[in-house]
């Protein structure tokens, strides 16, 4: 009887205890032993914690870097605007003067002439 016991002891379930690994592998990242870690699945809300905050800091990044291509846009469109306006006032200050004026008159056949005599000055006395 005792060799009987002995032989059936292979159909004795033992149970099988897990390796815990501090650092898993890509095997067991693959195979997803990795997340079934008893440390991994207590510190998974701070790993989704994280993962999350990563994706805010990185889309905070794009946001900025928008903006400063933005701004240099606008800084440029300043400048040309700026040129713009100085070319516009100095044009006008050109042909504002009286013998720019008298030429564009007389080019444009309006008939008008320009006065020889100076203008007098009209005194009323009461």
């Amino acid at each position: 009887m005792i060799g009987d016991k002995k032989d059936n002891v292979e159909f004795i379930e033992e149970k099988q205890e897990r390796k815990e690994h501090k650092f898993g592998s890509i095997k067991d990242l693959l195979d997803g032993s990795l997340i079934a870690n008893d440390f991994i699945a207590k510190q998974l809300t701070y790993i989704v914690f994280m993962v999350v905050l990563a994706f805010v800091y990185i889309a905070n990044r794009y946001h900025a870097e928008k903006i400063v291509r933005a701004s240099v846009e606008l800084t440029k469109e300043i400048s040309d605007l700026r040129a713009e306006a100085i070319t516009t006032s100095s044009e006008l200050m050109f042909i504002s003067k009286q013998t720019e004026v008298a030429k564009l008159v007389e080019s444009r056949g309006l008939g008008l002439k320009e006065s020889i005599e100076p203008p007098k000055k009209i005194i009323i006395e009461k």
